[in-house]
């Protein structure tokens, strides 16, 4: 970068970025939800309420966060916020390729009962 002005380095910077950082489209919170928030933060924290409805849960083991399963067999999700963090947009949409291989292999199960 040496014999680069300040508006070339960040260009460069700009580059390496994510598509999605920054973008509006990867990050919504709605504080007027009644569950708002759904999980324990510390206050003042970005909070994305995009994802919800986790599409990780699916997943199972395999989803990435923190969770645990109760001894009904159900997943319990309520101590993870891997969904909820505006840095992990990218983790999430990464894992949609993966979420849409599983559910075609439970289409192809289904299919032969």
């Amino acid at each position: 970068m040496e014999g680069q002005n300040d508006t070339e380095r960040g260009a460069v910077m700009e580059e390496n970025k994510p598509y999605w950082e920054g973008k509006h489209f990867s990050f919504y919170t709605n504080k007027e939800c009644e569950y708002y928030p759904c999980h324990k933060v510390p206050e003042g924290q970005d909070f994305n309420c995009l994802f919800c409805y986790c599409p990780l849960y699916m997943l199972g083991r395999d989803c990435g966060g923190n969770f645990t399963y109760l001894d009904s067999g159900i997943k319990d999700c309520s101590g993870c916020t891997l969904p909820h963090k505006r840095e992990n947009y990218g983790y999430i949409a990464a894992k949609f390729q993966e979420i849409t291989q599983a559910m075609a292999h439970r289409e192809r199960e289904a299919g032969q009962k």
